[in-house]
This record gives structure tokens, C-alpha cells and sequence, in this order.
């Protein structure tokens, strides 16, 4: 006897309708849009399809898995690095999440909570972006590697890394594999992808092109196509490139151009082996009385002094001269460094042309 008011289980299943039919979805609908400044200006929304993601999954699957003699029983990841990013979304959201990998989540970056979590899962594998490998370069100093005893590989990616931060960690941690990686939003993360570096020591390179991605470097004034060894602009062709701006067709065409070429807007060069270098980027290149400066190239001169802890270069408008370069310098506690000794010591190492003018110190 059922009470009054009550239905049976059956009774509700067949009294309910069909079950709504599900939306067919094609590879080349929109699966995803992440916010970036991309190549140029203010933040746009970059439009990924399924098949963007796709590409990513089988770059993997496919090519990651049997370089690396993927052993998820053995290999543990720690995520330090937001996953609405493209580096961790295409990394951990995508990539290892196919691969069946372990991998430990953090709610954010601590350098003390990612010792402890190294140390207590036996973290192998830290995918990072360049301020997370100087804290372990630092850290790694005062408290020595014992507790970092498991870990394999560190990648890094999302920016370049200094020559002095690579030396510093490769210094610290030398039992660790470190490597570098080049993708953007706009290619769904695929650029290239860094190999065991402890054979070729080729830390500064971010590695090799991505299999079925095509790439080229252009002069960025005439177009033309530059060979090994010369600067230029980086474009790529493959099927990570996005499906354009969202509501930004000007964008979009500036960006992806009729041949579908990707124009990355970062200055980089192949080496004769294929290895790809960034240089910085196309639109931070300062332009001093029609010279093309690269702020990174001042800033490698700057931060080998050894009272400077940190440094950034950048262009300050100037009437006579169009833009100068201006040194912003974190000093080594009680240092006594002035403004003169910066910019003395960098007039000692580089040309005329590529002299930094006024010196601002942060605090």
C-alpha cells in the first residue's frame, strides 16, 4: 500500500519525456575563449576550437609519451600555475589528464608548500614559468637538494628565462633535467618543445618545432624570409593555430594573414640544427634614433652585475632621440650601488647605441 502522495520510481521515469537530444558538435566550434594580450595591445579574447585542443591531446599522446618513456606509474606532475592559463590548461587540463597522469594540484604557488609537496609525493616532473625557477634556484641554495631529491625534469615556459636564471638553477639543482618550451594562447600552447638538455647543455634554446607545425622567420619591416642564425619575427602554421579574435576581425587579420600564418610577434632565430631562440618581444623592441633595441639583451648586461638582485628594460619617450632605454634595478640588500655605477657598467660592456640613460632603482 503506497502512501497518498507518492509516486513509484517507474512511475516517474515513464511519465517524464525523451531525453534531450544532444547538440551535435564539430571540430571547429568554438571550445574555449582565453583572454590574452596577444601579439599586440590590450587583452582580446582568443577563440580555440575543439580541434585546437585536439592537436594538443595527440601532441602527447603521440609524440610526448614515447620521447619521454612516459611511465605513469612512476611520473607525478606538480601544478603550480593557474589552469585558465593556456600553459597549465593545455599541459594539465589537457595533455596529462589523456595520459592518465599523476599529478599534485596546488591552490597556488608557495615556494615552502611546493618543497613540502616535492618532497612528500615525490614530485618527478614541475612544469614553471621563470619567477617560479629563481625562487627554486634560491631555495635550493639555502636549503640544499636533499629534499629535492625526486624531482627529473623541470620545464619551463610562458616567458623567457635570463641566461644568469638558468645558469643559477642548473647551478643549484644540477641532478635536475631542465628544458624549455615556446607556445602562446593563439597557438593553443604548441610552438616547440625542449629535449634532455644534459647531453647538448643547449639550456637557452627552447627547443625544436612541434611535429606537424610549420614555422618561419621573417624580416619584420620587409617580410622577407631570414636564415639561420638571423633575427626576425616567428610566424607558425599548423593546426594549434586559433580560429581568430573574439568580435575582433582587425585583429584577427593582423594576426593570422591570408597564407594562415600565425605572425607571433616575438623576435627569435633558428639555429643550423633547428633550435629556436627568443629574443623578445616585437612589440617591447625599443627604438632608439632608428636602431632596434632588444630590452632582454640590456637586461642580461645589467643583471650580471653583482649588486644588482633584479632588472627590467624599457623605452621612455624621448623628442630627440624617439625612445631611449630606461633600466628599472632591484639592489642586493645593503648594497650601495647608485645610479652612475649602473650606468658606467653597462657603457663597459655594450656599444654606444645600446647604452641605457637614466637608471631607476625599485625598492
Amino acid at each position: 500500500m503506497r502512501p497518498m502522495g507518492f509516486s513509484s520510481f517507474y512511475e516517474l521515469i515513464s511519465s517524464g519525456s525523451d531525453l534531450i537530444k544532444r547538440p551535435v558538435i564539430r571540430q571547429e566550434d568554438t571550445a574555449a575563449i582565453l583572454f590574452s594580450s596577444g601579439t599586440t595591445g590590450v587583452s582580446k579574447g582568443v577563440m580555440l576550437s575543439h580541434r585546437n585542443f585536439i592537436s594538443t591531446i595527440e601532441l602527447f599522446v603521440r609524440f610526448e609519451a614515447s620521447q619521454y618513456e612516459y611511465l605513469p606509474t612512476k611520473n607525478v606532475y606538480l601544478a603550480a600555475i593557474p589552469m585558465f592559463h593556456i600553459y597549465g590548461l593545455s599541459i594539465f587540463v589537457m595533455g596529462l589528464m589523456s595520459l592518465g597522469s599523476s599529478v599534485v594540484v596546488m591552490s597556488k604557488f608557495d615556494v615552502k608548500d611546493v618543497v613540502k609537496a616535492i618532497d612528500r609525493f615525490k614530485v618527478t616532473h614541475f612544469p614553471v614559468v621563470p619567477p617560479i625557477l629563481i625562487a627554486l634556484s634560491r631555495t635550493a641554495e639555502k636549503i640544499g637538494v636533499r629534499r629535492f631529491r625526486s624531482l627529473k625534469q623541470v620545464s619551463c615556459g610562458a616567458a623567457a628565462s635570463s641566461k644568469k636564471t638558468i645558469d643559477d638553477f642548473v647551478q643549484a639543482l644540477s641532478h635536475v633535467d631542465f628544458i624549455q618550451g615556446y607556445g602562446m594562447t593563439e597557438s593553443t600552447a604548441i610552438g616547440t618543445r625542449g629535449f634532455n638538455n644534459k647531453k647538448t647543455r643547449n639550456y637557452l634554446s627552447v627547443g625544436l618545432l612541434a611535429p606537424n607545425t610549420e614555422a618561419k622567420v621573417v624580416d619584420w619591416v620587409t617580410g622577407s624570409s631570414m636564415p639561420p642564425g638571423k633575427t626576425g619575427e616567428l610566424l607558425l602554421r599548423g593546426p594549434g593555430s586559433m580560429k581568430g579574435y573574439l568580435n575582433n576581425p582587425e585583429a584577427t587579420m593582423s594576426t593570422i594573414d591570408q597564407e594562415n600564418w600565425l605572425h607571433t610577434g616575438d623576435i627569435v632565430y633558428f639555429d643550423r640544427d633547428g633550435y629556436l631562440y627568443v629574443v623578445d618581444r616585437l612589440k617591447e623592441v625599443i627604438k632608439y634614433k632608428g636602431f632596434q633595441i632588444a630590452p632582454t639583451d640590456l637586461e642580461a648586461v645589467v643583471i650580471a652585475h653583482p649588486e644588482v638582485l633584479d632588472t627590467a628594460v624599457a623605452a621612455a619617450k624621448d623628442e630627440e632621440c624617439g625612445e631611449i632605454p630606461v633600466a628599472f634595478v632591484v639592489k642586493k640588500p645593503g648594497s650601495a650601488l647608485s645610479q652612475k655605477d649602473v650606468v658606467d657598467y653597462v657603457a663597459q660592456q655594450v656599444s654606444h647605441i645600446f647604452q641605457i640613460c637614466p637608471c631607476i632603482f625599485e625598492h
